[in-house]
């Protein structure tokens, strides 16, 4: 059987992979929910490709608002290398995040167990 630490190193090679080809076969099209919202304000045709000029239309009236430090899961101007860097982040806050909900989740079986 696999020891957990050699289970965790291989799971983070792999998403690291899986990462940084998925880079080179991304589409420039938007995602769905950004392709319904160019739909719905009358950018773009259902089926159609998106237009290079298309932006959303952000009307925000006493909302809240912010500047992604990634938009477009990659860092402005810097190309490919942005979008490692950005798949990089991803995934060791997603990593992160999971090793913290798993402690909590350890240290409460523990503590109902004890």
């Amino acid at each position: 059987m696999m020891e957990t630490k050699h289970f965790v190193i291989a799971g983070i090679a792999i998403a690291v992979i899986i990462g940084l080809v998925a880079i080179f076969f991304a589409s420039a099209d938007p995602d769905g929910l950004e392709s319904s919202a160019l739909v719905l304000q009358g950018d773009k045709t259902l089926t159609g490709e998106t237009p290079p000029d298309a932006e959303l239309a952000e009307d925000v009236h006493d909302g809240f608002s912010y500047e992604s430090p990634m938009p477009d899961y990659e860092l402005p101007d810097t190309g490919i290398p942005g979008q490692v860097i950005a798949m990089l982040d991803g995934i060791g806050i997603s990593f992160i995040i999971v090793l913290g909900v798993a402690r909590v989740a350890s240290g409460k079986k523990e503590a109902k167990n004890g």
